[in-house]
């Protein structure tokens, strides 16, 4: 089942509250993506930032499960909002 843009949209600002309300994770972010503080503020609205709040989340199984769980949401949905917000293009790291 795909979800709409909307709810891909909903789901990343969902993970990106989940994400700034986590003391541990929030600095691996920011340290990682580069982003500052601001940028979360400034940048929310955008699709392309909220597809890389995803992706972070989507680094390791146990960050998935946590926001998840925490969010009553299928483990399958923050993929499936990734892959919307990029326009359904694969993220290829290597």
């Amino acid at each position: 089942m795909s979800i709409s843009a909307q709810s891909a949209e909903t789901l990343a600002l969902n993970a990106l509250g989940w994400l700034v309300g986590n003391e541990e994770l929030l600095p691996v972010f920011l340290g990682s993506t580069g982003a500052s503080a601001q940028d979360l503020r400034d940048r929310a609205a955008e699709p392309e930032f909220l597809g890389s709040v995803l992706e972070f989340l989507m680094l390791d199984d146990s960050w998935v499960m946590e926001f998840c769980d925490a969010n009553s949401v299928a483990y399958e949905l923050p993929s499936q909002a990734r892959a919307v917000l990029s326009g359904g293009a694969d993220v290829h790291w290597t």
